[in-house]
């Protein structure tokens, strides 16, 4: 049994400045994979590579694969979607199967606009994608597979999706098979070391409406903090990785795992051979300012916070549970600990202003962050806020749903100028951290690592990567009148399907409107039965005599 894995061909000039991120999910589905036997798996990152389609569906035939399997963030559907049309053209009896979370949510379009694709795997993919494995060798495949849980096919002319498969319980048994992966081009330019991706923990308890991954994931899970290291130290002894980032939603929930994960760090003296960074929330930094020396001490360098937006309006509108003068003090502690920091702010939602593009920038001055973000509100379409700003979503295009390009058109502003008054905070912002602050900021390690920040930023800028500035045509003010976004107005939408895709926050929901469904019953009764006691009281009874006028 021969098995391809593409990471599909896509760039669009977001994270990628940063350097090459190591397609973690194929590590993981691997390891399980040769764990049962399967150890003829062949891995090709089309994006890292930059493999276009005539050396891919050569590839694919000399490999003579008998399934062919591809993952997709929404941006990237249309470039998976190809490569394993290309799959099927350079391998006509492989079977063709598609995971991540667009085809999660999405699976009803996918399946219908690429008939090429034979299964879809929904949710987490170690279990299911083995079990299809599984059906696939011993001949089940067609005959059985209404009994895989977790997938959707079609079948005639009806699509069909098995009932979902139960999240992961026990990470901790998942052995990901980082070797894999061709190390030499997975490279962070800040550090100029090799980069992973690990992660600490799946899901997430914050039901934040712009995000996807609390629904997708559905349960929140810790591993085991010692086997995480671990998995670090094997990253670092035998792929000399120098870098990672966990790929946790937000890896400080719970505290005393994150503790324990720092202090097993320190403990093996990882932190002299490897610095990491993570994504968390500003409340966690205030919650937990006493430990962050200890974070400090394990390695941890860099933070990104999820500041999200300048205008507490828009704080409440993303359910973030956080204050804007929140913010500023969680960088001041970070920075106090000499820890990174990087500011994210969402823009481009529809009352989005030019003075409030210029508030971001004050805010992001006044906060001084060491790196800033500015990330365009991008609708995934399974998430709640997509459903409540539906009617103003006028772009279809999933491949340009990438947090670069603007998919919400504000009221007050055309998409070109919202573009050049966001790249106008990026000049301004970096030039004074350029001029200013990274040269002197010290002449170790924290100079170093600015002034890697800052030549990345640098390369993709003049490499026209960065945004997709090089695509879209923007060379300045004096060019966004002629700014094309090149969106492809023949896409169309369909309806998510997540009615059968329970979340744990779902089910908390439904817990908390039973309880207070029934305390209001309770209340309710309550009231009547008071009711009645005093008009008992007021009125008098049949039998009862009337005194005499």
């Amino acid at each position: 049994m021969r098995l391809v894995l593409i990471h599909p061909n896509y760039h669009s000039g977001g994270a990628e400045i940063a350097g090459n991120w190591p397609p973690a999910w194929v590590a993981y589905l691997a390891g399980p994979l040769k764990a049962a036997g399967y150890t003829d798996i062949h891995f090709i990152d089309a994006m890292t590579h930059d493999i276009g389609e005539a050396e891919l569906h050569a590839r694919i035939a000399a490999l003579e694969p008998d399934i062919v399997g591809a993952t997709s963030i929404t941006p990237s559907i249309y470039k998976a979607e190809r490569a394993l049309e290309i799959a099927r053209a350079a391998a006509p009896g492989a079977v063709t199967v598609l995971g991540g979370v667009h085809a999660t949510f999405m699976y009803k379009q996918v399946l219908s606009e690429a008939p090429h694709i034979d299964a879809i795997v929904r949710g987490e993919g170690e279990e299911v994608f083995l079990d299809f494995v599984r059906a696939v060798e011993d001949g089940r495949w067609q005959t059985a597979r209404k009994a895989i849980k977790g997938i959707a096919y079609t079948q005639g002319s009806e699509i069909i999706a098995t009932p979902a498969a139960p999240t992961v319980k026990d990470l901790d048994a998942i052995t990901p098979d980082w070797s894999i992966l061709d190390w030499e081009k997975y490279i962070y330019i800040p550090l100029n070391t090799r980069l992973a991706i690990p992660s600490l923990a799946r899901g997430c308890p914050f039901t934040c409406s712009f995000c996807s991954q609390w629904k997708f994931w559905r349960d929140y899970r810790v591993r085991d903090p010692q086997k995480v290291v671990d998995e670090i130290e094997d990253l670092v002894n035998n792929h000399s990785v120098g870098f990672f980032i966990l790929a946790d939603e937000e890896p400080t929930i719970n505290k005393k795992k994150f503790t324990e994960f720092c202090e097993e760090l320190i403990r093996r003296g990882l932190p002299d051979r490897v610095k990491w960074g993570i994504n968390t929330r500003v409340t966690d930094i205030q919650r937990d300012k006493d430990m962050l020396g200890l974070w400090r001490q394990a390695g941890l360098v860099h933070i990104s916070l999820g500041t999200e937006a300048a205008a507490q309006m828009k704080l409440d509108l993303f359910n973030k549970e956080t204050k804007v003068e929140e913010n500023k003090e969680a960088i001041r502690l970070l920075r106090e600990a000499d820890i990174f920091t990087e500011a994210q702010f969402i823009v481009g939602l529809d009352n989005e202003t030019e003075e409030t593009l210029e508030e971001t920038y004050r805010f992001a001055r006044d906060w001084n962050p060491d790196l800033a973000n500015w990330t365009m509100y991008t609708p995934w379409p399974f998430t709640p806020l997509f459903q409540e700003l539906r009617d103003q979503v006028e772009v279809f295009d999933f491949e340009k749903y990438n947090f670069v390009t603007p998919i919400m058109k504000p009221e007050a502003m055309d998409r070109a100028t919202l573009l050049d008054r966001v790249m106008a905070n990026y000049r301004r912002f970096y030039m004074i951290k350029a001029l200013f602050h990274y040269p002197w900021r010290g002449r170790g390690f924290r100079r170093k690592y600015l002034l890697g920040c800052l030549r990345a930023f640098a390369k993709a800028g003049f490499a026209r990567t960065f945004y997709d500035l090089g695509k879209v045509g923007y060379w300045g003010p004096q060019s966004k009148e002629k700014v094309d976004f090149q969106f492809d107005e023949t896409r169309q939408i369909a309806e998510a399907q997540m009615a059968d895709w329970d979340a744990m926050a779902d089910r908390k929901r439904r817990a908390a409107e039973r309880k207070a469904s029934v305390r209001d019953q309770i209340k309710a009764e309550k009231a009547r039965v008071a009711g009645q006691g005093a008009a008992d009281a007021g009125v008098p009874r049949l039998n009862q005599t009337t005194p005499a006028q």
